[in-house]
């Protein structure tokens, strides 16, 4: 019987490794595009200008989207990373619901490389979040609330 456990126990902990890595390629993934694109935003880059202008949210809102996703970027490589994925994830919703509303899915001819930078993100920050669901709650959740989430 207690070879069992053991066996048991190396499962676990090979699942638990495996898992821990690929949290750890989707939060980089999220994070890497979220970063990248902060240059353009903050510099006043043509691209971005234009966009935010499309959307009627230029300059403040150009501004606010970078610092969320700067703060996001940051977390996902943090213990904090559940915070950094929510914070992209409903940053990035806001980028993709303007590239289906207002934008279109190729903005000034670049083929509909951002909207899928932003799938990517978005589907990076979700999987972080859904791989890791019960770690999270554990953690922000009190006692209470996650005996009634169960």
């Amino acid at each position: 019987m207690k070879v069992h456990l053991q066996t048991t126990n190396l499962d676990d902990m090979k699942k638990n490794k495996t898992k821990h890595i690929i949290t750890w390629i989707f939060r980089a993934i999220a994070a890497v595009i979220m970063l990248q694109t902060l240059f353009f935003k903050f510099t006043g880059a043509e691209e971005s200008v234009y966009i935010f202008t499309q959307i009627g949210m230029e300059p403040f809102g150009r501004y606010l989207s970078g610092a969320v996703e700067l703060i996001a970027g940051v977390l996902l490589f943090t213990r904090f990373y559940a915070v950094g994925a929510a914070l992209g994830l409903g940053t990035i919703s806001g980028a993709i619901f303007f590239h289906l509303t207002a934008l279109g899915i190729e903005v000034q001819g670049d083929g509909g490389t951002l909207f899928i930078m932003a799938i990517v993100v978005f589907v990076s920050s979700a999987l972080t979040i859904a791989l890791n669901l019960e770690d999270i709650k554990a953690k922000y959740l009190p006692s209470k609330l996650q005996a009634s989430a169960a």
